[in-house]
């Protein structure tokens, strides 16, 4: 038999024809199924990660305690993504008893079973491990992710959760120099199980014990503070902008975070660009997470400090209500002195910056008509 060649043009033609057609059958399948879903899972990257949750000794306003650490961090690691990236965490769970960890602000689409709090999970029994499985399918931002059963958060688990967007879609800002995640929050010295027994028996006015900047107590801006207590310290170089991702990942209170002499240029909350806008400090509430871009244009005479405070509580009875971390540029000459920088006094302060914060509106119109 003789065999004839097609010549490569027809080859190809004939290809083209093959792959339109595959094409059109699966934007029609998509209509009638989730096929589409599947498929863009598929073609999406995924990441593995194996999270071994365990109890740790530290000492956050320098009373050792046990705490709640992932794969020995307390904190916990960041997890970075990026838009529609398939992620699989596999938690083994080697405390003493329940656990399940929830994704504070990100939209379970299809997956709610997914989204870790009592009610659309089965906890994880101690000395067991389950897998997390879902996609962050069209997200963007800044948010946390905790344990969500039985004041666990309290003790500790929490950790960053960063998505990025694809390489093909721009933020509607000029790329950072650096990205630094900031998780602030009250904290008790008593731990997680002594809080859970209080509010079992109808005892729920502790006060807490201080507020801790990435499971670091405040630095030693005054004599209130106690001896041999770590802080945190964010180094950064003069003239560069950083992108700060700042969550409050505390219980019951919200705190004022600042930086001594820096405007925050506000550009996200929680998987939305805002309109962007300077503020000398912003009042986060429990669970809020925001991003602002702080460009390093003050004099390296010192370093600078960063505080978080409580806000809306009787300060008398609180030990300390400062959380205090230092801002060090690389050509600092000195450390940190004097005076906190005041919080707002104005009792409408963060009700008026609440009602200043808005979609960024010509984004969202560039979406519609794109």
């Amino acid at each position: 038999m003789h065999c004839r060649l097609k010549p490569p043009w027809l080859a190809k033609l004939e290809a083209h024809t093959w792959l339109v057609l595959v094409g059109i059958w699966v934007a029609l399948s998509c209509e009638r199924t989730d096929l589409c879903t599947h498929t863009a899972e598929a073609l999406s990257p995924s990441q593995y990660m194996e999270w071994k949750v365990s109890y740790l000794i530290a000492a956050p306003l320098g009373v050792r305690q046990q705490v709640i650490g992932v794969n020995g961090q307390f904190p916990g690691p960041i997890l970075k993504s990026t838009t529609n990236d398939n992620l699989m965490i596999n938690i083994f769970n080697d405390l003493d008893e329940e656990l399940l960890f929830t994704w504070d602000g990100v939209q379970q689409r299809r997956t709610s079973w997914q989204d870790g709090v009592s009610g659309t999970n089965c906890a994880i029994p101690p000395k067991w491990n389950w897998t997390y499985n879902f996609q962050v399918k069209d997200q963007i931002g800044s948010y946390f992710y905790f344990p969500s059963l039985g004041l666990q958060r309290a003790g500790g688990g929490y950790g960053g959760f960063i998505i990025n967007n694809r390489a093909v879609i721009p933020v509607p800002f000029n790329l950072p120099d650096g990205d630094i995640t900031i998780l602030i929050g009250d904290w008790y010295n008593a731990g997680h199980k002594v809080l859970r027994s209080n509010v079992e028996r109808g005892q729920v006015g502790d006060v807490p014990d201080g507020v801790v900047i990435n499971g670091k107590g405040p630095y030693p801006y005054d004599s209130s503070v106690p001896h041999g207590i770590l802080w945190q310290t964010f180094n950064v170089d003069p003239g560069r902008t950083y992108r700060f991702r700042v969550s409050n990942v505390g219980t019951k209170t919200s705190l004022n975070f600042r930086i001594q002499n820096h405007n925050l240029f506000l550009v996200e909350t929680e998987g939305s660009y805002v309109a962007q806008q300077f503020y000398s400090s912003l009042d986060i509430h429990v669970g809020q997470s925001y991003s602002f871009l702080v460009t390093m244009n003050q004099d390296a005479m010192s370093d600078y400090y960063i505080v978080a405070s409580a806000r809306f509580v009787d300060i008398s009875k609180w030990a300390n209500p400062n959380g205090v971390a230092i801002l060090h540029y690389s050509n600092s000459r000195g450390p940190a002195t004097g005076a906190l920088p005041d919080p707002p006094d104005d009792p409408l302060w963060s009700l008026n910056q609440a009602q200043s914060i808005s979609l960024q509106v010509e984004l969202i119109c560039r979406c519609c008509t794109a």
